[in-house]
């Protein structure tokens, strides 16, 4: 028996006995583990399995051990996966920290925020979000506004950041703060990390055409962050910011991979339309395998990019042509649920209704599918401006 058959043996056999019944069980918002310092469960198995992966490091298998993860190689990290896929059981834990900060701490991250921070992420202890954009720094991102002031030993900082994913529920925020107000607009900017409980930092919530209000905007008025708390070098988080939003549009490209739910389009049409239906709509029957042929290829795709980040040979642009690609298919896919549905599916407190109406979001989230279009036109491609 090789090495790795003798892993998959121990994973397939741990993973018998610490999956909890409820956690095997299709994906759904409800059933996401966000984590935090005030946790919310719907179930008690989601926190039983989120502490027993956290203990095994298995929310982040391929970060080092000394930083909470499990300290497993990609081979390893992908058989975990097939296990876990195997007894149909749902992440442990969502979070941005693991998605999106985590990385960046592991690359610009001081030995002290790495070991403050990341063991607390990978445990699902904090819960993490994003200060990017602002009222008036959208798609130019490095216009920002908000302003930290130095005041020897800490920042006080004021302004807003908007569209802030959970805000109000999250317990700390990586934020672009313009520190360097005489420096060219890139290089003025620095990466901190404030705690939202801080004094001085407050969240309103954005209600969405959906009915809920997932995003916030977020204040900071005369907030005191360590200097200790900067990411990376003094006025140059713009370094910090690119490298992150490389992960958070590879995220995003996945999402109909890893949040949507496990039945394939296929089947749903089958349990909805019948057999019988389903033969009979011959235009819709050739949509919806279209869509199965291109999900199929992005998880591929997906795979890929993971296998070249890991050997240190991934392309700049991976993350653009993935975000562009995986955003889109999630909005022909939720269309198409809504197609299958009929008019039943209209109902706007429905599962169908829900993701169709957010499903657009995800197009302008981590730089707009526009932006995207464009950075693979002129760097990628090389093609002229207008």
């Amino acid at each position: 028996m090789s090495d790795l058959d003798a892993f998959r043996a121990e994973v397939r056999a741990w993973l018998e006995e610490n999956a909890p019944p409820f956690i095997r069980q299709p994906e759904s918002i409800e059933t996401a583990i966000w984590g935090g310092r005030k946790p919310s469960f719907i179930h008690d198995d989601q926190r039983l399995w989120m502490e027993r992966m956290g203990a095994k490091g298995w929310t982040v298998p391929e970060w080092p051990r000394e930083y909470g993860g499990g300290g497993l190689s990609r081979d390893e990290a992908k058989i975990l996966a097939q296990e876990m896929r195997r007894i149909g059981a749902r992440r442990p834990l969502d979070s941005l920290g693991i998605w999106m900060l985590g990385p960046a701490l592991l690359k610009y991250g001081t030995e002290e925020q790495k070991r403050e921070h990341l063991p607390r992420i990978a445990r699902g202890e904090i819960r993490w979000a994003q200060g990017y954009s602002e009222p008036g720094a959208g798609s130019d991102l490095a216009s920002v506004a908000t302003k930290g002031e130095d005041k020897g030993d800490h920042f006080l900082v004021n302004g807003s950041k908007i569209w802030t994913s959970y805000g109000d529920k999250c317990d700390m925020i990586f934020a672009l703060v313009r520190t360097e107000p005489d420096a060219p607009k890139h290089l003025g900017i620095s990466f901190l990390l404030i705690d939202m409980a801080d004094p001085g930092v407050s969240t309103r919530p954005i209600k969405l055409i959906a009915g809920d209000s997932p995003f916030t905007q977020t204040f900071f008025d005369n907030v005191k962050v360590p200097k200790g708390n900067v990411v990376g070098e003094r006025g140059r988080g713009w370094d910090v910011c690119k490298y992150l939003l490389s992960h958070e549009r590879e995220m995003i490209g996945s999402l109909p991979t890893t949040q949507l739910s496990a039945e394939t389009l296929a089947q749903h049409a089958v349990r909805v339309l019948g057999a019988d239906g389903i033969a009979r709509a011959g235009a819709l029957r050739s949509d919806i395998m279209q869509h199965e042929i291109d999900a199929w290829t992005l998880a591929i795709a997906i795979e890929r990019a993971g296998d070249q980040a890991k050997a240190k040979a991934s392309s700049p642009f991976t993350g653009s042509v993935l975000k562009l690609f995986g955003t889109e298919l999630m909005k022909r896919r939720t269309e198409l649920a809504m197609s299958i549905e009929g008019s039943a599916g209209f109902d706007p407190q429905g599962h169908e209704a829900q993701e169709w109406l957010h499903a657009p979001a995800n197009t302008i989230a981590g730089g707009s599918n526009e932006i995207q279009l464009n950075i693979l036109a002129k760097r990628a491609l090389g093609l002229p401006g207008a």
